[in-house]
């Protein structure tokens, strides 16, 4: 929901205070913008002021960054290894390429590992990653593309191509 919301996942929220009354390991539900927030402008401990702090940041970039923008300084600046930060090192340092370069195979491993990229390693998965890799591929044919294309742009296409016909 990411290209839809304000920042904030309100549904997610809600779904992870129902769970997190029966679970011991509390999960969070923290969206893009909000990690955003929290690696571009504050501290990486967690405690309540730094939360507070990352609301009102969150809002701030939410008005004043395009989705684009927040999608691209997340991609820069989030761990994706031990030391490595940013798609483009994650792509230079386990697959030998740019980020530009990388397959949907090696974009859905580096997510894969992305709840602990200091314990999973995308470069050399385990039959864990491997399974979360296959779910992330299976939903990356199901979700729109990013950034969303225009309206305009659709019908420009879809114009395109009856002409060639």
């Amino acid at each position: 929901r990411f290209a839809t919301h304000n920042g904030f996942d309100f549904e997610e929220i809600k779904k992870a205070m129902k769970e997190n009354e029966t679970r011991k390991r509390k999960r969070g539900a923290s969206t893009i913008s909000q990690q955003t927030a929290k690696n571009v402008f504050l501290w990486p401990q967690s405690s309540w002021v730094r939360k507070g702090f990352e609301v009102y940041f969150t809002w701030l970039i939410e008005l004043c960054w395009s989705k684009e923008r927040i999608m691209e300084v997340y991609l820069n600046s989030i761990e994706m290894g031990q030391g490595i930060y940013g798609a483009e090192a994650a792509a230079k340092y386990k697959f030998h390429t740019t980020a530009a370069k990388l397959t949907a195979g090696q974009c859905a491993l580096i997510a894969a590992t992305l709840p602990n990229p200091i314990r999973f390693d995308s470069a050399h998965p385990s039959a864990y990653i491997l399974r979360r890799q296959s779910q992330i591929l299976r939903l990356m044919k199901l979700v729109p593309k990013f950034p969303p294309v225009e309206k305009k742009e659709v019908k420009k296409q879809k114009t395109e191509k009856k002409k060639k016909k």
